[in-house]
């Protein structure tokens, strides 16, 4: 079955924001973070930021780790993508970060966070800064949790307080700045 790829609008920043996959809506409207996770997402950016929607996918490029809607989990929700879809799409956020050369990356999400950090809880990744080397380029990393509404991680502690760390931490980067 063809499933469409979703892409972020073609923009040139320093920031990448890097998610999981597609959901089922996202294909649709032809965006990514185009339905409930990205409402979410967008108010923690325009509290952080100031930046509504628009804004926000003028000045962040959107990559996922796989470009397709994976599917519906059996059990609810939505698939977690699998290690030969991961495999199959490493190939574009490698291009993206050779092309980009960002100076920070908001990796989203437990998948994301996971494609550079080891960790066994959120907890012990969001609201930190880290130094990332991918495929020997250089940048800063600010994860975040997944805004999903299936999640309450964010919603409760320690995740509340922690996202909020991640916020400051982004507000005050200086790829942030400079745009």
């Amino acid at each position: 079955m063809f499933k469409p790829v979703v892409v972020g609008r073609p923009v040139t920043s320093r920031i990448l924001l890097i998610g999981q996959a597609p959901g089922v809506k996202e294909p649709v409207l032809g965006r990514p973070f185009a339905w409930t996770a990205g409402k979410t997402l967008f108010r923690w950016i325009e509290s952080a930021l100031g930046w509504d929607e628009e804004t926000t996918r003028d000045r962040i490029y959107f990559a996922a780790v796989c470009r397709c809607f994976p599917g519906k989990n059996p059990k609810g929700g939505d698939r977690v993508p699998d290690e030969k879809e991961i495999a199959n799409c490493s190939q574009w956020l490698q291009r993206e970060f050779e092309i980009l050369q960002p100076q920070l990356v908001l990796p989203v999400g437990k998948l994301a966070i996971s494609q550079f950090l080891e960790f066994d809880s959120l907890a012990s990744v969001i609201g930190q800064k880290w130094s990332l080397d991918y495929h020997g380029h250089t940048a800063d990393l600010i994860p975040l949790p997944h805004p999903s509404g299936a999640s309450t991680w964010h919603r409760m502690e320690p995740g509340k307080t922690l996202l909020q760390k991640s916020l400051r931490l982004l507000a005050m980067h200086p790829a942030v700045k400079s745009r």
